[in-house]
């Protein structure tokens, strides 16, 4: 069992998880309901959770 490809599968499903509700709220947000900032962290957030989730599931050797 490799932790490493677990937690980065973990990471890649918060990222997804993240990048879909910011794209949720900016798709739902009217001109006077715009939230800029939830939008901002949820989308960074996503961002970096997603790109680190596959470089480690990538990078990890799998030894059997």
């Amino acid at each position: 069992m490799n932790l490493k490809r677990i937690f980065g599968a973990i990471l890649t499903l918060l990222g997804i998880a993240s990048l879909i509700y910011a794209a949720q709220v900016f798709l739902t947000a009217t001109e006077s309901t715009r939230d800029i900032k939830t939008l901002a962290i949820y989308g960074v957030l996503g961002l970096i959770f997603f790109v680190s989730g596959i470089s480690l599931v990538k990078t990890t050797k799998d030894e059997s």
